[in-house]
């Protein structure tokens, strides 16, 4: 993941009249759904600096992009001179907040201390701590870990009235299911308001940010604070991303697109904006980019007038890569993408880029080949023509290549020490039919 320089970052953005007033940039950026009282809300953030959180529970080994949204929102209020801390859910990690659809399964304590470090790790890319208004990294495991459950009963349960508990929109609707929800996950948003409360007590935190399907759990800190300390905090919630036609944003086939290069590799990344529809790329670059007001400006008339160019997907894609992967890695990308469309070198590409590109294309497996090969297999075993007859009429019309190279003789055997990397072909039919051929997996 890219170390964000963020001394230099911080300098570019230091006379930025966008965040004069974060409040309404945040609006304007569609990052407001709901919200505790507006007008002091906005007074807060214009006046001396706050110090504000959002939390992060580990309950996967990565973080993806709906946490994305919440890292840069804190990173806005960072830059507009506000101090964030970041907590990672020790404690709430081994309950797991309320799903809409079911009970969630219980991760061991070892997994979830291990996805602790990794997620701060991830989340440190993202901050400044250094400055006075330095980020501060916490676990809320420091806090519970010694609570007896008669002191969190005594002294955080009393305050917490169930009929107003079951009206939360998440239990309401799980209570209404086949399923129920048990006492654990109805506690989560006791847990997440006594998080409120400490980090109001250790750090002056004033201000909580999250998603709006954790409303009930944001305002269940806020009430908290007014009850123990009587004291009025904040709280907003950011809406739910979804794409223009109504499907949830972030997923494919029911797979998350995480920020760990492991789990999405920066290519798999990359392709994943660079395909935005044009009707949702303007909001995406709202929300997951620190373009200006007047460079949206401009894409968004580019969308309008010339659609086909797709500039502002293709800037989205190189600033959200950018900063989540790096330029480097995400230069890489976009050579390995031109590459496989002949304008570039394919022996360039690294291996995991490769890899990862052909897990997008159509694909042949060993068990699909013949021992002895030719372009005509590769044409039909990869999906790229239907028959050895019409592979045969592509060869003659000039339209096969393999690695780039143009195959002129479709019996001619295929030499497999010139795969790349030893065990990759890269077949192409014309100018934009690919397929991939993996020699060494089983399948792909």
């Amino acid at each position: 993941m890219n170390s964000v320089n963020n001394e230099e970052f911080l300098s570019r953005q230091a006379n930025d009249p966008s965040f004069e007033n974060i409040w309404q940039e945040l609006q304007w950026r569609g990052l407001v759904q709901v919200s505790t009282d507006e007008n002091k809300l906005e007074e807060a953030l214009a006046g001396d600096p706050i110090n504000y959180y959002c939390g992060f529970d580990p309950t996967a080994a990565s973080l993806h992009l709906g946490h994305l949204v919440q890292l840069l929102v804190l990173r806005r209020l960072q830059l507009a001179g506000h101090r964030p801390v970041a907590l990672v859910g020790g404690a709430t990690g081994l309950i797991g907040d309320p799903r809409q659809t079911s009970e969630r399964s219980l991760n061991t304590r070892e997994t979830v201390e291990g996805w602790v470090e990794t997620l701060r790790d991830q989340i440190q890319q993202y901050l400044s701590f250094a400055g006075d208004n330095g980020a501060v990294m916490v676990n809320n495991l420091d806090w519970t870990g010694n609570l007896s459950a008669l002191d969190f009963l005594r002294d955080i349960g009393k305050h917490f009235r169930v009929g107003t508990m079951i009206r939360k929109e998440i239990v309401a609707s799980r209570l209404e299911s086949d399923e129920g929800i048990s006492y654990t996950e109805f506690s989560y948003q006791v847990l997440q308001g006594m998080d409120f409360m400490e980090l109001y007590r250790r750090h002056n935190v004033t201000l909580q940010t999250g998603g709006s399907d954790q409303w009930g759990n944001l305002t269940s800190g806020t009430e908290l604070v007014r009850k123990v300390e009587g004291e009025h905090v904040h709280a907003f919630g950011t809406p739910l991303i979804t794409n223009s036609d109504g499907t949830k944003f972030g997923k494919s086939e029911g797979n998350a697109i995480w920020l760990n290069p492991e789990m999405c590799s920066p290519y798999t990344f990359y392709q994943f904006w660079i395909n935005t529809a044009d009707a949702d790329v303007i909001d995406r670059l709202k929300v997951f980019t620190f373009l200006s007001r007047d460079e949206i400006a401009e894409l968004e008339q580019k969308v309008a007038e010339e659609p086909f160019r797709r500039e502002a997907q293709r800037r989205l894609a190189w600033e959200v890569t950018s900063l989540v992967h790096g330029e480097e890695q995400t230069q890489r990308v976009i050579d390995a993408s031109a590459a496989l469309f002949g304008r570039g070198d394919l022996h360039s590409i690294d291996a995991p880029t490769l890899e990862a590109a052909g897990t997008e294309l159509p694909f042949a497996a060993p068990g699909s080949l013949p021992t002895d090969l030719t372009i005509i297999d590769l044409l039909v075993a990869t999906g790229l023509e239907v028959s050895k007859s019409s592979a045969r009429r592509t060869v003659k019309d000039g339209g096969a290549y393999l690695n780039n190279a143009k195959v002129e003789n479709p019996e001619q055997s295929i030499d497999v020490s010139e795969a790349l990397h030893g065990k990759y072909f890269i077949v192409r039919r014309g100018r934009r039919n690919l397929g991939f051929v993996d020699l060494t997996a089983a399948k792909h």
